[in-house]
């Protein structure tokens, strides 16, 4: 059986559960690159597994996803981590978005960034009462609950939000959520109708499960068939989108390094 660095696979009875674990190892890096393009590896293979047929993806402890604070990121990068980290990235929403199996996403935990916008491509939602939300791209360092880099940078939601969070999100939501990182937690996005269900951190392996067995009980190619015409809209989404905000945030990520200066006060 494939072993993944940084995940857990498991399988029983159809249902097939991807955790991500956060440990953190000193001098091993911060796990990032390998989620990003791991996810995605473990998502293929499941694809082409005919006895799956559902999908779960969730996190470890209290920890859906999120960068640990102090991660440097607008110096210093390497051409071709960078290279792979895109192609890990976009490989894994690809994979999400075009694999015919329903994915959930179980957030037992805090999102942010990356993590947050994986949550937003899965089919559906499902999440602990307590578990925030947020986008900490534009409001690093403002006060939030994901601080990341440096408190003087912010540069553009390039992983993926851009695409996903306005398919759930009302557009002035949308707004606050990307730009000024707005948070919610699963109770918030529930009561809007944004998500499929937020429940007690106790309830949440139960609730998953009923979800699970739900879609377990529907005639495997008919929902397989659904998915890929549902999903088309959500494609083009992300290909109109994706390229370009990434390429934005790597602009965002030159600027930073070239003009140093507090936030809100660069020069050019």
């Amino acid at each position: 059986m494939t072993e993944y660095t940084g995940l857990t696979v498991t399988r029983m009875d159809g249902v097939a559960t991807i955790q991500m674990s956060m440990e953190r190892k000193e001098g091993a890096g911060d796990g990032t690159q390998s989620h990003r393009s791991v996810v995605g590896r473990a998502l293929n293979d499941l694809r082409f597994d005919n006895s799956i047929r559902v999908v779960v993806v969730t996190g470890e402890g209290d920890v859906f996803y999120a960068s640990p604070p102090g991660r440097p990121r607008m110096e210093n990068r390497d051409p071709a981590e960078d290279w792979d980290l895109t192609q890990g990235t976009q490989f894994t929403f690809q994979t999400i978005i075009e694999m015919e199996k329903p994915v959930i996403a179980k957030v037992n935990g805090r999102a942010s960034s990356f993590g947050a916008s994986m949550i937003f491509a899965c089919d559906f939602i499902v999440a602990a009462e307590d578990a925030p939300f947020g986008d900490s791209h534009i409001g690093m360092g403002d006060g939030d609950l994901f601080p990341m880099g440096r408190a003087d940078n912010g540069t553009v939601p390039g992983d993926g939000s851009n695409a996903f969070v306005p398919l759930y999100l009302s557009p002035a939501l949308a707004r606050e959520y990307l730009w000024l990182a707005r948070q919610f937690t699963g109770a918030d996005l529930a009561r809007m109708g944004i998500i499929n269900a937020a429940v007690p951190r106790a309830e949440l392996d139960a609730a998953v499960d009923r979800m699970a067995q739900a879609l377990m009980r529907r005639p495997p190619y008919a929902l397989a068939l659904s998915k890929r015409a549902f999903n088309k809209f959500v494609a083009d989404r992300f290909n109109q989108t994706f390229d370009l905000a990434w390429s934005y945030e790597a602009l965002n990520f030159y600027q930073f390094g070239r003009y140093r200066a507090p936030r809100g006060t660069e020069t050019l």
